[in-house]
């Protein structure tokens, strides 16, 4: 999928947002209202109040490509946090898409290491 390149951050843009914005909307909304920037290739994800869809922004070497999914009869298990912004890996990215929670208990955290020579 679009989402498993390697160095890419998933940005959970929490709340609910008007799935009436496109582009333009959706990525004023990430560099005035949490600060990031759109053109830095990561994806910003958001979700509806109803949560039954969402989008999914991202920088594509020359143009911004709007992902978006919509459920039929189920809801996405968005999370509640009173926090503007959630990063999240590609990994809980997936999840979320399955319809899973982000945090699963029995998964096993990712490990960073570093080379020092």
């Amino acid at each position: 999928m679009f989402f498993q390149q390697t160095g890419v951050k998933v940005y959970l843009v929490l709340g609910k947002t008007d799935m009436r914005k496109a582009v333009n909307g959706l990525s004023i909304m990430i560099s005035e209202h949490i600060g990031k920037d759109p053109f830095s290739g990561h994806l910003f994800v958001f979700c509806n109040r109803r949560r039954n869809i969402l989008k999914i922004l991202y920088w594509d070497r020359n143009g911004f490509c709007l992902w978006y999914k919509r459920l039929e009869k189920e809801l996405y298990r968005w999370p509640q946090n009173t926090e503007e912004v959630l990063e999240i890996g590609t990994r809980e990215l997936s999840w979320l898409l399955e319809g899973l929670e982000i945090k699963q208990g029995n998964a096993y955290e990712s490990e960073q290491y570093e080379f020092i020579s």
